[in-house]
């Protein structure tokens, strides 16, 4: 049988192509990085348009201010207006985390993203899948050091064991500031050196990532681009019949899906919730697939059990091990359409440590990748392209 879909050294070549390009969020290299991936699409005869969208670019900056004006307010000595303006900081994290109108992220410096759309199969039919596969790099920060999490599994294994959810990493740049406003009001010192504190760590964590270089970012997410490359090859030469198939590729995932956002309101009135589902292929390079249960950085949202269901039994039919249960305190581009409505699945990946390999580090190279993992994220798009196009 004729190998369609990309072979390993073909995925590897262009994990390494991406992965030499230092593609922050809006950046020039992103951008030639977005050209890169369109080009290789126009060649086999998709549809491919590079959208530009106006973003900040930058998550520290819309998370580190608010934490440095309630780390001042704390070592104003309290009182009325510092509680007032503590407690707008904090909201302004709060609804960044929550992607909400982003305020405080209108008043800062702004740059170009691009996203890559590409439409194959048959773009006239009612059934719409979306792949989604960022194609930006993060900074790398010292809490991401990959040993922090795994030290500590290593010491106590039955914590490994019961840990189903990561972290709320995120959620100290919001009660940091809530402390301090809540304290000030209420003239409680000791509350108030607790919250000054924790904003003042955050401000320190956001100013390290901020000053550090962006990451190579093989498997996240170079592994996912190169994932729906090869599924690209596979629609192109087998088109499936009575479905219109998107890949989009969007830019600046890394500044907390400001170019996933983008596209939502571009299209997402152009795309009916009841026809139109969402696959979100992102990190699949460390060595264990997982379909995420649900995701948020404030409150967990659920991916819808019927649509997980359904991913599941496509695994199986394609012989892919898959783990499931796993939920992240952060956010990823699937988050977007699962907030709007649409049937979502994030497809995902981790090591034995249940968290993704060298994530957001150094070493997030393309020598790392684990091509398996990779190979079989490409199965599993297609088997559920095929099922869908089936019904």
């Amino acid at each position: 049988m004729t190998q369609i879909e990309l072979t390993e050294p073909e995925l590897r070549e262009r994990i390494e192509q991406l992965a030499a390009l230092e593609r922050v969020a809006g950046s020039d290299a992103e951008h030639a990085g977005a050209r890169a991936i369109a080009d290789e699409l126009r060649e086999l005869g998709a549809a491919v348009r590079i959208e530009p969208e106006r973003v900040h670019g930058t998550y520290w900056w819309p998370v580190g201010i608010p934490a440095a004006i309630g780390a001042l307010c704390g070592l104003s000595g309290g009182g009325r207006k510092a509680a007032a303006i503590a407690a707008l900081a904090g909201a302004s994290v709060a609804e960044d985390l929550r992607y909400g109108p982003r305020l405080l992220r209108r008043l800062l410096v702004r740059r170009t993203t691009h996203n890559v759309v590409a439409e194959l199969g048959d773009r006239n039919a009612e059934r719409t899948l979306v792949f989604v596969a960022h194609h930006d790099a993060p900074h790398e920060g010292f809490v991401f050091h990959p040993e922090l999490a795994r030290s500590l599994f290593r010491r106590f294994p039955q914590l490994l064991e019961r840990a189903q959810t990561a972290p709320p990493v995120l959620w100290g740049a919001v009660i940091g500031p809530v402390l301090v406003a809540l304290s000030s009001a209420l003239g409680m010192r000791r509350l108030r050196r607790v919250g000054t504190a924790l904003s003042a760590g955050y401000v320190a964590a956001m100013a390290d990532i901020g000053l550090r270089a962006t990451v190579p970012a093989a498997n996240d997410n170079a592994s996912g681009v190169a994932a729906m490359l090869s599924l690209a090859r596979w629609l192109a030469a087998e088109p499936p019949p009575g479905l219109r198939v998107i890949l989009l590729f969007p830019g600046s995932e890394e500044s907390f899906s400001e170019g996933m956002q983008a596209f939502a309101r571009r299209h997402f009135d152009e795309l009916p919730r009841e026809s139109t589902s969402f696959v979100c292929v992102d990190t699949v390079g460390s060595p264990h697939l997982l379909l995420l249960a649900g995701e948020g950085f404030l409150g967990i949202s659920e991916y819808p059990k019927d649509f997980l269901a359904f991913a599941s039994r496509c695994a199986q039919e394609a012989g892919v091990p898959i783990m499931h249960g796993l939920r992240f305190q952060n956010g990823t581009d699937g988050y977007i359409s699962l907030k709007a409505g649409y049937p979502t699945v994030m497809l995902g990946s981790v090591d034995r440590f249940k968290v993704p390999t060298d994530y957001h580090w150094r070493t997030d190279t393309p020598d790392r990748i684990d091509y398996d993992s990779v190979q079989n994220a490409v199965k599993l798009c297609r088997r559920m392209v095929e099922r869908v196009s089936s019904r």
